[in-house]
C-alpha cells in the first residue's frame, strides 16, 4: 500500500473568488490575480470536495518492490499538493520578489513591459517581462517582480539578478531583498 507524505495528506481549502476545475490529467485554477493550469501526475488522484482539494496517491494493491518507482509514488503526492497550493495562493493573493540595486550609478526604470537597467556597463540592459509578470520600481534602486506563478516570478527575478550578481569585495550588484552577501577581505601585500 502506498502512503502519502504528511504534506500530501493536508487538504487545500479554496478561498472565495477562486474557481477550480479538474479535467482528465490537468487542473485549472482561476482567480482575481490570474489563471493557471497544472498537469496532474499519473500516480496521483486529485479530488474536489466542496471548497476543499485533496491529493491522494493512486491505490495500488500489494507491495512495491524496490526499484519499481516506490520512492516516486511516495513523493509525488506531496509535490503535487504543494504545486496546487502554490497555484491557489498565486491566483488569489499573488507572489512577489523584491530586488535591490547596490552600487554608484545603478538605476532601474520600467518602460511599458520592459525593465531598463543601468548597471555600469557601456550599454543599458533591458529585460522584457513575460506574460503574467508585472515589474515595478518604487524607487530607482528597488525592483519588485509580481505574478501568480511562483516558479515564473522566481525565474524572472533570477534573470534580473544574473545581469550583475553581487560581488564579494564591496557588495555591489543586484541582490534579493534579504540576501546576505558574505564579504571577503581584500588581498594584502
Amino acid at each position: 500500500m502506498i502512503s502519502a507524505s504528511r504534506v500530501g495528506r493536508k487538504p487545500i481549502t479554496i478561498p472565495t473568488g477562486v474557481d477550480v476545475k479538474i479535467q482528465a490529467h490537468e487542473i485549472a485554477i482561476k482567480g482575481p490575480k490570474g489563471h493557471l493550469t497544472l498537469a496532474i501526475h499519473p500516480h496521483v488522484q486529485v479530488v474536489l470536495d466542496d471548497k476543499v482539494i485533496k491529493v491522494e496517491p493512486n491505490s495500488v494493491k500489494g507491495y512495491c518492490r524496490k526499484g519499481s518507482g516506490s520512492k516516486l509514488q511516495n513523493a509525488i503526492p506531496g509535490t503535487t499538493r504543494s504545486d496546487i497550493n502554490n497555484a491557489v495562493y498565486g491566483v488569489s493573493t499573488g507572489f512577489e520578489r523584491k530586488l535591490i540595486l547596490v552600487g554608484v550609478g545603478y538605476k532601474a526604470a520600467v518602460k511599458g513591459n520592459a525593465l531598463a537597467l543601468t548597471l555600469g556597463y557601456s550599454h543599458p540592459v533591458e529585460i522584457i517581462a513575460p506574460e503574467g509578470i508585472t515589474i515595478e520600481t518604487p524607487s530607482v534602486t528597488e525592483i519588485i517582480v509580481k505574478g501568480a506563478d511562483k516558479h515564473l516570478v522566481g525565474h524572472v527575478a533570477s534573470i534580473i539578478r544574473s545581469k550583475r550578481p553581487p560581488e564579494p569585495y564591496k557588495g555591489k550588484g543586484i541582490r534579493y531583498f534579504n540576501e546576505n552577501i558574505i564579504r571577503k577581505e581584500t588581498k594584502k601585500k
